[in-house]
């Protein structure tokens, strides 16, 4: 009597099926047969896309054009022969405008009123996700709250309130620790929304980890926290300094109209006359205004993603 051979179930069966290797037509023909599927959403998003730069290349074409052909004919006429372009808007700009010094302006704004928010919000986004204290669900909640009211409710209070402290002669209005504050104050909800989501993803088995090796919370919150939330704290870091290098509003509220203290905005905003004259200026003052945060968005881009997702799903 022969002893029972090894039963061969379906399921095994079909598992060896798959593990053998497919011939290389079959998986060419599946690559191409994705590639096709593929072709009509590749060539709407660059359709899309394309239709989307539309305007940016105009306003770059036309940066390079005098006032005179740029009000005599459409954009798209100067990339047809003959060539008449010109570098005479970015010198006036550069030159008469007060534009360099506007620039150096808006980045003593734009840096320290993206790197405090940043720097605030870190420390209450860990505190509630990681630390136990009396009413942490409701503080939370009405910071949550504090997103849905818009800023400008926001303005005259504030400003009563720097014109009433003084620091030596001067009121606090009007200066550069007006503007980080307000920038600060205006900034935060978002920041600890974000962050606080970003941290209350992180495992829980790192932090006690750390806590039975005798580390304090501020040594897991600078050691742990941070340094694994590098993707959040890029993105943020995105959203700030792109709100504060374009705002008008907060910048002619709290800095006014001085020349020597005008942020880039403030000085384009004042480029063109009431009845509309040197429009053509507007172009190559925006172009010169995009490139820093042009700049700041490509570096951080890789991390842009992952900040902004990476705690969505739990927290």
């Amino acid at each position: 009597m022969t002893a029972p051979g090894p039963v061969v179930t379906q399921d095994y069966a079909a598992s060896e099926l798959e593990a053998q290797p497919r011939p290389q037509g079959v998986a060419q023909g599946n690559a191409f047969t994705r590639f096709i599927g593929r072709t009509p959403v590749h060539i709407a998003i660059i359709a899309l896309c394309l239709i989307w730069l539309i305007p940016t290349v105009a306003l770059l074409v036309s940066s390079f054009r005098e006032s005179q052909a740029v009000a005599g004919s459409g954009w798209w006429t100067a990339l047809t022969p003959p060539f008449e372009f010109t570098l005479s808007n970015y010198d006036r700009v550069l030159d008469t405008n007060n534009l360099g010094q506007s620039f150096v302006n808006s980045l003593f704004v734009s840096i320290p009123a993206t790197i405090i928010p940043i720097l605030v919000a870190a420390f209450a986004a860990y505190a509630f996700a990681w630390m136990e204290f009396p009413g942490r669900g409701l503080l939370f909640m009405l910071i949550v709250g504090l997103l849905v009211i818009p800023l400008q409710s926001a303005l005259i209070p504030v400003l009563q309130l720097f014109v009433s402290v003084r620091i030596g002669d001067q009121t606090l209005n009007g200066t550069f620790l007006a503007i980080w504050l307000a920038h600060t104050g205006f900034g935060l909800p978002f920041a600890i929304y974000l962050l606080r989501n970003f941290f209350g993803a992180l495992p829980r088995e790192m932090f006690e980890s750390a806590y039975i090796d005798g580390a304090s919370p501020v040594t897991a919150f600078f050691r742990l926290a941070l340094p694994t939330s590098v993707p959040a704290l890029a993105a943020l870091a995105i959203f700030q300094f792109m709100w504060v290098w374009n705002d008008l509003l907060i910048a002619l509220v709290y800095l006014g109209g001085q020349q020597s203290i005008a942020p880039l905005t403030v000085t384009i905003a004042n480029l063109v006359g009431s009845l509309g004259q040197n429009q053509q200026l507007l172009t190559a003052a925006a172009f010169i205004s995009m490139a820093l945060p042009l700049i700041v968005f490509f570096t951080l881009q890789r991390y842009f993603v992952r900040g902004i997702l990476g705690g969505s799903v739990k927290g």
